[in-house]
């Protein structure tokens, strides 16, 4: 079993309720904590895990890993780099591509631990407002860890969390057009695994809003600003 205690620390301690992350203050205090915490999680062995504590470990490595990324960056504004107002496409596919972690003599990037571990293994839609990419546009990083005996009720409460943030979905009756995240549209496979519909799926979770049969969806503009 993994102790998640550092890492939980270090976000009770600069992450607010809002999700907002302190960078300033996590990097003058605690980069230390988080690479030595990163450091001994590297002889676990994560294959074939595929339980609660695997799916813990996992949300909580790439979430640790994004931040880990920022804080050798900062300051920045955003994880989309610019040059002259054109996004560094090069730049921000590296951000999720580069090695960030060995595991087992096993290099992994934010890329590997999502797409080749966390969606094929566990195949919960879920895990896509808990995965937090440093952006506006993410889910909220939560101010706690995950941990295998409430990670079940978390990842309930992040689905909640965020298709109740307007920000991220919200219901036009006038015009019958559910208006959603990117997320939505670019993990749909994922969530069309779970629901016949996008709408559906958020129907399960938003029963309040009684979207209609011909609901249309529209996606929101996504905000690459640093969750910051």
């Amino acid at each position: 079993m993994i102790d998640v205690a550092v890492w939980d620390g270090l976000l009770r301690r600069h992450v607010d309720g809002e999700g907002r992350v302190d960078y300033a203050a996590w990097q003058r205090q605690g980069a230390g904590e988080l690479e030595g915490w990163l450091a001994v999680q590297r002889p676990f062995d994560p294959d074939p895990g595929t339980g609660p504590e695997a799916f813990a470990l996992w949300i909580n490595l790439y979430n640790a890993l994004v931040i880990r990324q920022v804080l050798a960056r900062f300051p920045l504004a955003s994880i989309r780099p610019t040059v002259a107002g054109v996004p560094n496409w090069p730049a921000f596919l590296a951000f999720f591509s580069r090695p960030a972690l060995s595991l087992q003599g096993q290099p992994l990037s934010l890329d590997r631990i999502e797409h080749g571990i966390l969606r094929p293994r566990f195949a919960d839609p879920r895990l896509h407002f808990a995965l937090v990419c440093a952006a506006r546009g993410c889910p909220l990083l939560r101010p706690e860890a995950y941990r295998p005996e409430r990670i079940a009720a978390q990842l309930e409460e992040d689905a909640h969390r965020f298709l109740g943030n307007t920000l991220k979905l919200r219901f036009d009756p006038s015009r019958r057009t559910l208006h959603c995240s990117r997320i939505l549209q670019w993990y749909r496979r994922d969530f069309l695994a779970a629901a016949p519909s996008i709408a559906a799926y958020v129907g399960r979770h938003r029963p309040d809003l009684d979207l209609p049969a011909d609901v249309r969806i529209a996606w929101l503009p996504y905000d690459w600003a640093l969750n910051g």
